[in-house]
């Protein structure tokens, strides 16, 4: 389905309020595909926004899941004494550092109901089940890996096709266990390596996802055997994303650097380097989503404040090269970057 779209670009799911349905509906009317973002909406919320993408377009679009972790016993007094001291900062009350599904099954459940036409899952393999009901309904399935044991296991269950994350992504890295001991949660593979080595072990189409902003980095992908590249932080500026104006003033200005931290969500996740993942970031351990629900008044004190300084400004290793435009022209864009890298290429090969 996403390999028949005239434009091999996809808007990636950006869970918090950036995929809108007016990003995913402005992306498929320009040939692309987009994505709306489950995690950490309710089964109500993720219904009204199904309705609405099907309102603004008739063009085919994908949901992604968040796949529940395993429940870990981890000390947490110690973050929540720092986090405690942040939230006194902003005037608001800490989170309570719970663990939880993100409501996984009952929108397993919606997502069947409302044959939706692409379902992807990141943080870990869908079930075998799971795929089998999906694909009954007409859904394809899509996996998010980010290497080759991961990828047979995902091949293993089912899937259609795999989404390849980079090391080079922003946001939280797709991986299915965390690795507490590894600052990075596991191996860092960039994206083209990634592609390779996923290529090598399992036969299915493969989608190409991190630091993809501009046009000839579709062509590489493309080049490198994906069937379309998946973007996420090229569209973080776009009009229709709902990207909070204190993030899009600091993506505009691409002065900090990048890293992967632990600091907000208690999962590796790449995003500009600001005091809060500075000062806590060495000292967040590896429990998602309990530290997610206990930043999360934080981030968002910090987000109305505009204080960028607590905020989880994810984005990818090349931000800096993102342009703010309507999404329809980056995707026309890309398209046509593209096609002239491309043909740049075969001349310069003679």
């Amino acid at each position: 389905m996403i390999e028949q779209r005239a434009v091999p670009v996809i808007a990636a799911p950006m869970a918090g309020g950036i995929s809108t349905p007016e990003l995913v509906a402005a992306v498929g009317a320009a040939g692309g595909f987009g994505f709306l973002a489950a995690g950490y909406l309710t089964e109500e919320a993720l219904s009204g926004q199904i309705a609405r993408v099907r309102e603004l377009t008739g063009e085919p679009f994908g949901v992604n899941l968040f796949v529940p972790g395993r429940r870990r016993n981890v000390e947490l007094a110690d973050y929540r004494d720092r986090v405690a001291a942040e939230a006194e900062r902003y005037g608001v009350t800490p989170g309570a550092p719970h663990w939880d599904d993100d409501l996984y099954q009952a929108k397993i459940e919606l997502l069947i109901g409302e044959r939706v036409p692409v379902v992807s899952f990141t943080f870990g393999c869908p079930e075998k089940s799971t795929v089998e009901r999906l694909r009954a309904v007409g859904t394809q399935v899509i996996a998010s890996v980010t290497g080759p044991a991961e990828a047979r296991q995902a091949a293993e269950s089912g899937v259609d096709a795999l989404c390849v994350q980079g090391s080079e992504a922003g946001g939280h890295r797709a991986l299915f266990e965390d690795d507490p001991d590894d600052p990075a949660g596991g191996e860092l593979i960039g994206l083209l390596g990634a592609l390779r080595s996923v290529a090598g072990e399992v036969d299915l189409p493969l989608i190409a996802a991190g630091g993809i902003v501009r046009g000839g980095d579709v062509a590489a992908v493309l080049s490198a055997g994906a069937v379309a590249a998946q973007c996420g932080t090229a569209f973080l500026v776009s009009d229709e994303a709902g990207t909070a104006p204190a993030q899009r003033a600091e993506l505009a200005a691409g002065d900090r650097p990048t890293a992967i931290t632990r600091a907000f969500s208690g999962r590796p996740a790449r995003g500009l380097v600001n005091r809060f993942m500075r000062e806590h970031g060495p000292h967040a351990p590896a429990a998602y989503p309990q530290l997610n629900n206990l930043t999360k008044p934080v981030r968002g004190a910090a987000g109305k404040a505009a204080d960028p300084e607590a905020m989880s400004l994810w984005a990818g290793q090349t931000y800096a090269r993102a342009e703010p435009k309507p999404a329809a022209e980056l995707v026309r864009e890309l398209a046509e970057e593209a096609h002239r890298s491309l043909d740049a290429a075969r001349t310069r090969l003679g």
